[in-house]
């Protein structure tokens, strides 16, 4: 394996934004659903993103930030994780998934599977095995 930190691992965030006429119990549930997908694929970890600390008298549940997950994955699993996206959201009620790695983002729609697969195909040159990594260590 020449060129790929083995071992290295990065950390997506993930923020699912829901259709006009959606609330935020049914994001919540998609959000789940996702999470759920997700952990069947090659990946350490994937959590619900926290909003910050818990106000008083609030339920730690309330800390949660809908819609938004932290993966934690090798490079290698990252076309996995964005073709399972782009695969998800074509038939749910979910306008955007916003893939954020590193400073790079990317919004994942249900539009057309050509337009985007070429989104996917620049964001993993960028970001996939044998890129740089993004903290600079491989120059």
């Amino acid at each position: 394996m020449t060129g790929v930190a083995v071992g290295r691992t990065e950390r997506m965030r993930l923020v699912l934004t829901g259709g006009q006429d959606g609330d935020q119990e049914e994001l919540d549930h998609l959000t789940l659903q996702l999470r759920e997908r997700l952990l069947e694929l090659d990946v350490d970890d994937v959590e619900p993103v926290r909003s910050g600390s818990v106000p008083d008298g609030a339920k730690p549940v309330d800390a949660l930030t809908v819609g938004a997950l932290a993966v934690t994955l090798a490079p290698l699993a990252l076309r996995s994780v964005l073709d399972l996206v782009r695969a998800w959201i074509e038939n749910r009620p979910v306008r955007t998934v916003s893939v954020t790695l590193g400073e790079d983002s990317l919004e994942l729609e249900a539009a057309s599977s050509a337009d985007q697969q070429r989104i996917v195909d620049a964001f993993l040159a960028k970001h996939g095995p044998g890129a740089e990594p993004a903290d600079g260590q491989g120059e």
